[in-house]
């Protein structure tokens, strides 16, 4: 029997070893997307017990307590950190086949040097293990970073950020590059609660009126250069689905005054100014040579009762089945017949999509720049064993897995970055099984170099690091 997160976990044959060992294990982290609090990076926060570190804000543990049954209260309640913490490790033995179980078992064991097994009779032992170790400053939020071997951090922002935490980051002697990732959601989502008072906070920050799309666009393209002067490599967007519906500019105009006066807007309406908007964005990003990333296919809070009861982002979001194809193959060549198409990252939160997008890639890929078009790291609701296997699987079938940008987090929580050495040991596993298959020359050298370019060359060189 092979033990529980031993040396050799996920690595079932000796190609796979080697190339973990002797390639992955050791490559730095550039964790291009993530959600992370720039500030909680500069002050160097310090958290004083693992429930703070481990259920603030993690929607994965949130989600799988409540399939268990645990009241609200030990969830995002108001319960004691130590009886919430209890909560959570009577379910994990429960989640068998999910890839929170590994997490959290690696990240105690590489950060805090327990190797035991977490359940509802260990509870007490890893809570007193872990508040000791973390009362020690060697756990901060930076020196977690560092121990992690992170190179770069791409963080998550509002266009009206003043990123002042990244200028302050920028003046401390701190290794680890912490870029900020442009996100202009609200501007976009014309048709959801709060757009006009964002585009009044928007407004403020450019000190221009807006009264057209084009001064939308304006005040975006104002922002873009700002976050460009800040060190800004991407840009970051979030789609229930894929639209492509090119309107009169008159149209436009009366949608947008409508969505300030309150009035509804017609799904027409709704997609040709998303349309008209994600267009300009995606020029200026090119100009740039910004990373276009886009997300797609997800339902936002589907159960009303709970996003009364505790607000968005909480953990009840859902793989949505949408129809994103076509109106992605237009929107990609409108931009392409301009020369205006950015490097991309695709990630669809429904694995149906895989096959599509990496033909897709494979029709709008550029000169000189390998990858130009990604099919981004299985995300989200997939970042499981399965679905990191299926996505790489189905990238090698229909393009090429070498030029892959990796993993990220895409994560609130500094000990995440444990899922980066679980993708590693997934993708060596995947290739080390093709060579000892007969699928693939036995020619270590040049995997490992593969290897190495997928876990970190590769996003290095796509963001200009």
């Amino acid at each position: 029997m092979v033990s529980f997160i031993g040396n050799n976990f996920l690595l079932s044959n000796q190609t796979a070893q080697k190339l973990y060992h002797e390639y992955a294990a050791d490559m730095p982290i550039y964790d291009y997307h993530c959600h992370i609090d720039p500030k909680e990076i500069f002050e160097d926060r310090r958290f004083s017990n693992i429930t703070q570190l481990w259920l603030g804000g993690d929607h994965y543990k949130w989600r799988i307590m409540r399939s268990n049954g645990v009241p609200e209260e030990y969830i995002t309640g108001s319960a004691p950190d130590r009886e919430k913490f209890q909560k959570f490790a009577e379910t994990l033995p429960k989640a068998i086949g999910n890839p929170m179980y590994h997490w959290c078992h690696l990240e105690l064991k590489n950060y805090f040097g327990y190797e035991g097994i977490l359940n509802g009779e260990t509870a007490e032992e890893v809570w007193n293990l872990t508040e000791k170790k973390l009362a020690d400053p060697s756990f901060s939020a930076r020196n977690l970073i560092k121990k992690s071997n992170v190179a770069m951090i791409g963080t998550t922002d509002d266009p009206c950020s003043d990123l002042k935490y990244h200028d302050e980051l920028a003046k401390i002697d701190f290794e680890t590059k912490v870029c900020p990732s442009f996100r202009p959601d609200p501007a976009l989502n014309i048709h959801k609660a709060g757009f006009a008072e964002y585009i009044k906070k928007l407004e403020k920050v450019v000190n221009t009126n807006i009264t057209t799309i084009d001064d939308v666009a304006d005040a975006l393209s104002t922002r873009i250069s700002f976050f460009d002067s800040k060190g800004c490599r991407a840009a970051d967007h979030g789609l229930d689905y894929i639209m492509f519906n090119v309107l009169p500019k008159e149209e436009l105009n009366n949608a947008f005054k409508k969505a300030l006066s309150g009035e509804a807007l017609t799904k027409e309406e709704i997609e040709g100014y998303q349309t008209y908007l994600l267009l300009h964005c995606a020029r200026e990003y090119h100009k740039y040579d910004w990373v276009m990333q886009i997300h797609f296919s997800c339902v936002r809070n589907p159960n009303s009762k709970a996003m009364s009861v505790l607000g968005p982002d909480t953990g009840y979001d859902c793989i949505a089945a949408t129809d994103s194809c076509a109106a992605l193959y237009a929107l990609m060549d409108a931009l392409e017949k301009e020369s205006n198409l950015p490097k991309t990252i695709l990630y669809s939160l429904n694995p149906a999509d895989n096959e599509w997008i990496d033909t897709l890639i494979g029709a709008f890929q550029g000169d000189n720049i390998p990858g130009k078009i990604q099919h981004g790291s299985a995300w989200w609701f997939n970042d499981h064993k399965t679905g990191m296997q299926d996505q790489m699987i189905s990238l090698a079938n229909l393009s090429i897995l070498g030029n892959f940008v990796g993993m990220l987090t895409d994560s609130r929580s500094f000990l995440s970055y444990a899922r980066h050495e679980y993708f590693r040991r997934i993708l060596c596993n995947l290739l080390g099984t093709w060579v000892e298959n007969g699928e693939y020359p036995a020619d270590i050298e040049f995997l490992g170099s593969m290897v190495q370019d997928i876990c970190s060359n590769n996003a290095k060189r796509y963001f200009n690091l």
